[in-house]
């Protein structure tokens, strides 16, 4: 991999691990902003390698966006054990960006529960159906739609129709880097794409409404194999203005989490 989402500029800056975002980065609803993907996968990199213990792991993360996360300028990402201890610990991680007067704020928090990890492999069970192959996917060239953003640094592809009814089915991976010349963990691959459960759950007219999600919440039963994320997802949407998306994530070998999300909902203004 020669692309990258981040490239770390000063791991020693007193604010934090210092990064610059890429083209990468950038949303599909504004090349202004940052898609959620990109920014948990760093804020989970945080979070793993926050006072690290060999012998735990992440079992939920909650990922709040503080507002739109700027696609230009410096960003800062800072981890703290909150709590500490022998089989359960909290972490969390702020990442900074340049607000509108030019000095950095918070945009995006993590918090995360690490878990001490034991052998239960005879009590391994995840009853849900599993994903239709990658074979039978496909690709819907959503890259051609846009500049250089955020769908560019996937492959995406569709088991379902967009719209359709019933939940929506996804497998994708990243083809690039979380922060340059780094191999992304397993975890970090998972929430490069999670976020994308929305779109995928969707069942709203893009030209006519958007659809934002202010939060992610997954939970890792397992920890994902490979390089795919499979996603199935499906969008619950209230009479005010509010929706919630619920969903499945998979490697190949079954379930390996759920991720739900909150969903802000709008109609388009119309064009000038």
């Amino acid at each position: 991999m020669t692309d990258s989402y981040y490239e770390l500029v000063d791991p020693d800056d007193p604010r934090g691990e210092k990064f610059r975002a890429t083209d990468l980065v950038r949303s599909t609803w504004s090349s202004h902003i940052q898609h959620a993907g990109p920014v948990s996968a760093l804020l989970v990199r945080a979070l793993e390698r926050c006072q690290r213990r060999e012998d735990t792991r992440l079992s939920r993360v909650v990922v709040d966006l503080l507002g739109p996360v700027p696609a230009e300028g410096d960003l800062w990402v800072t981890a703290t054990l909150e709590r500490g201890g022998k089989q359960i610990e909290l972490v969390s991680a702020t990442m900074l960006g340049q607000g509108p007067d030019g000095q950095p704020r918070p945009v995006a928090q993590a918090s995360g529960w690490r878990m001490l990890t034991l052998d239960t492999e005879a009590l391994l069970s995840a009853p849900v159906a599993a994903l239709s192959p990658r074979a039978q996917g496909v690709n819907r060239n959503l890259a051609d739609n846009f500049d250089r953003n955020y769908v560019h640094s996937l492959e995406w592809l569709w088991l379902t129709t967009p719209l359709a009814p019933g939940a929506g089915e996804s497998w994708l991976r990243p083809l690039v880097d979380l922060v340059q010349g780094e191999e992304m963990t397993p975890l970090e691959r998972l929430s490069a794409v999670a976020d994308c459960a929305n779109g995928i759950g969707s069942k709203i007219d893009i030209t006519k409404y958007t659809f934002l999600n202010t939060d992610l919440a997954v939970h890792v039963h397992r920890v994902p194999k490979g390089q795919w994320i499979g996603v199935r997802a499906e969008t619950m949407y209230g009479p005010d203005g509010v929706g919630t998306t619920v969903g499945t994530l998979f490697d190949d070998d079954g379930a390996v989490g759920v991720i739900q999300q909150s969903v802000l909902v709008r109609p388009r203004p119309p064009r000038a």
